[in-house]
């Protein structure tokens, strides 16, 4: 059913909730792991088309750089073995670097953490989780940080379905 799973990581505690949600869906379907970082472009972030900022030699390589050693740290030796985890970095805008990534390597499903802001929060930050759900093509599957958690807990009966309520 899922042959590439995609984990868009931000490096928050609900994305690495996902992450770890989504090492559980992979051995269960036999999937591959896919770990992103969508980093925004330090020249649009902040910025206005009326304002000019010079650019910095290397800056975005040193994001990226940096973005891949993070990732990295994420991932675990059985990542790579079983799960053939492979990591990437990318500038762009969250949302879109997420669907395109998706798009581009024919993912299956993407999971990701959602840090669950309501009213105001989400009115002025907006949701890259509510962004990519809407664009998509693929399966998106939202984690949040206490019910991974909770999920993940050793408790949990070894042979266990990984996406309950899914199968």
């Amino acid at each position: 059913m899922f042959k590439h799973i995609l984990v868009p990581l931000d490096f928050s505690p609900p994305s690495d909730a996902a992450l770890d949600y989504a090492r559980g869906v992979a051995l269960e379907f036999g999937a591959s792991l896919h770990v992103l970082h969508v980093a925004e472009d330090p020249y649009r972030a902040f910025y206005s088309a009326e304002v000019f900022v010079p650019e910095i030699e290397g800056l975005r390589d040193e994001i990226l750089e940096d973005a891949m050693v993070r990732l990295k740290e994420r991932l675990r030796g059985s990542d790579l073995a079983e799960l053939r985890a492979t990591a990437h970095a990318v500038i762009s805008t969250p949302a879109a670097g997420i669907v395109d990534y998706a798009t581009g390597h024919d993912v299956d499903l993407i999971v990701m953490g959602t840090h669950g802001r309501g009213g105001m929060s989400h009115l002025l930050m907006g949701s890259v989780a509510e962004r990519v759900v809407r664009t998509a093509s693929c399966p998106v599957l939202t984690v949040r940080q206490a019910k991974a958690a909770a999920a993940a807990a050793p408790s949990r009966e070894p042979d266990a379905c990984a996406l309950p309520g899914l199968l």
